[in-house]
């Protein structure tokens, strides 16, 4: 059983794109491994149209990485993805683009 790290975008469609992540985390636990999706954790206590929380929560999911085994990518990279997938690959960690 692996750490999966859910990448995907999560501004825009705010509504939309949280669903879709559960979608994601759903996929990883029928694939038997445990999904990490922190814009749908943080989100729940964190502010994302505040830009200091938003912050705040970018960093702590960039922590939770750090623990995962591999990195899935669902949908076109936004800005806070490509910072994940940047470290991911800084670190060694697969990366493995989703549709």
């Amino acid at each position: 059983m692996k750490l999966i790290y859910i990448c995907s975008p999560l501004r825009g469609d705010y509504e939309r794109n949280i669903e879709k992540a559960k979608e994601y985390c759903k996929e990883v636990i029928r694939e038997g491994h445990i999904p990490i999706c922190p814009h749908i954790y943080f989100t729940q206590f964190l502010d994302d149209t505040k830009q200091a929380e938003r912050d705040l929560g970018m960093q702590y999911g960039l922590m939770a990485l750090q623990w995962c085994d591999k990195v899935y990518v669902y949908g076109e990279p936004s800005e806070g993805m490509r910072a994940e997938i940047e470290l991911a690959e800084q670190m060694g960690i697969e990366v493995v683009r989703k549709e």
